[in-house]
């Protein structure tokens, strides 16, 4: 009987020690852990407060403004020698080969001709029209200010495309035309560039000055010319119904700024007033991207 007695008591001693390692009380965690419990906390707590502020919404800038005659110096580069006047098509942005998502927003100093009409196209990279806008632009040699918006969509994932701004005077002959390569991107941010010397005029004409009166049949242009491609450069003599009077065609050695002295004949009877325009042309697009121009008075 005392043999059961003993048998019994060392059971339930062996029982209660397995119910022990079963069951251990739980663990604290180690005291260097503690600082990494906080910091998860406060993080936590801090994209949860973040999660619930509104989110700022962007104040458009007003859609016509007029500027100084020195607008946005801090814009402005170091021009190269003899490009120092600011461009009638002025492309403040976004800039040159930047990568723009829809609605690509353009922002411009316009100095519009005499017109007052101002054409903003946009065009894919096979040349087709994506959009365009007439816009009034009252004439100010200052420059106006102008911010508009083009909603766009593309088959791929990017193309290159042109914004092509011109503007023409009261006769219908184009007075100024500018272009700005871009990429268009279907998604994603768009990354843009400074405007950098594009800002300032591809031409110079050092002679004859705007509004000169020419006699003897003869035009003698001296200039400089930085260009935008290797096409040649044309230089129209066109009279007040569109009619063009004569056409020199200038070769173009590289992409660097060049000088240029070279002569146009022309026959009137009367003083005939003419506007010289300088200008370049796409090969693809075949049309002009880039137009300057300037009046004069042929006498015989």
């Amino acid at each position: 009987m005392l043999r059961k007695i003993l048998i019994l008591a060392s059971l339930s001693g062996l029982l209660a020690g397995c119910a022990s390692i079963s069951s251990p009380a739980p663990t604290p965690y180690p005291s260097d852990y503690l600082p990494t419990i906080v910091a998860l906390t406060g993080q936590a707590a801090l994209a949860t407060s973040a999660a619930k502020v509104p989110t700022a919404t962007a104040t458009l800038l007003p859609t016509e403004t007029l500027i100084p005659d020195t607008p946005l110096p801090t814009l402005t580069p170091t021009p190269q020698p003899g490009f120092e006047a600011f461009a009638q098509v002025r492309f403040l942005s976004p800039g040159p080969m930047s990568y723009v998502a829809s609605p690509i927003q353009l922002q411009m100093l316009l100095v519009s001709g005499e017109s007052q009409i101002v054409n903003v196209e946009l065009l894919g990279e096979d040349g087709g029209l994506i959009t365009s806008e007439l816009e009034k632009v009252s004439r100010n040699l200052g420059g106006v200010y102008r911010n508009l918006k083009f909603k766009f969509e593309i088959r791929g994932v990017s193309e290159q495309a042109r914004v092509i701004v011109s503007t023409k005077d009261e006769f219908g002959r184009m007075q100024a035309l500018n272009t700005l390569q871009v990429f268009l991107i279907s998604s994603g941010p768009s990354l843009i560039n400074e405007p950098g010397n594009i800002i300032y005029e591809r031409a110079l004409i050092q002679e004859p000055q705007d509004e000169a009166e020419v006699s003897g049949g003869t035009v003698e242009i001296k200039g400089r010319y930085w260009p935008i491609n290797e096409q040649p450069l044309f230089l129209d003599l066109i009279d007040e119904r569109g009619k063009v009077l004569n056409t020199r065609v200038l070769t173009i050695n590289g992409s660097d700024p060049q000088s240029f002295d070279t002569t146009i004949p022309y026959k009137v009877t009367e003083p005939t007033r003419v506007r010289l325009t300088l200008r370049q042309v796409d090969p693809f697009l075949k049309r002009d991207v880039y137009v300057y121009s300037q009046t004069l008075t042929l006498n015989p």
